[in-house]
């Protein structure tokens, strides 16, 4: 199996529906490292890295809209190198 990293932005309404934390459940489900942390802007960025498959089901669920009460309008993925290595995932603040 291949290891990647992705970032992705989430467009929305994805502040103050517990977005972060349902998109840590689920990426710890899925053995996905990295974090989520909401932006300035209302969108959340979200770092995903780990196994293919999994990263891919991961941003798939977040296109698939996230948890109960969030609405997602657009998801907006690019390749991530990350400067470090990350074992779990994390919300930042």
């Amino acid at each position: 199996m291949m290891s990647v990293c992705i970032m992705a932005w989430v467009y929305g309404r994805v502040q103050g529906v517990g977005f972060r934390y349902s998109t840590q459940w689920e990426a710890r489900r899925l053995g996905v490292s990295g974090y989520a942390r909401n932006l300035d802007d209302g969108s959340v960025e979200v770092l995903a890295c780990g196994e293919q498959a999994e990263v891919e089901q991961l941003l798939a669920w977040l296109k698939a809209g996230g948890p109960r009460g969030a609405r997602v309008d657009k998801v907006v993925t690019e390749p991530h190198h990350p400067g470090q290595e990350w074992t779990r995932f994390s919300i930042r603040y």
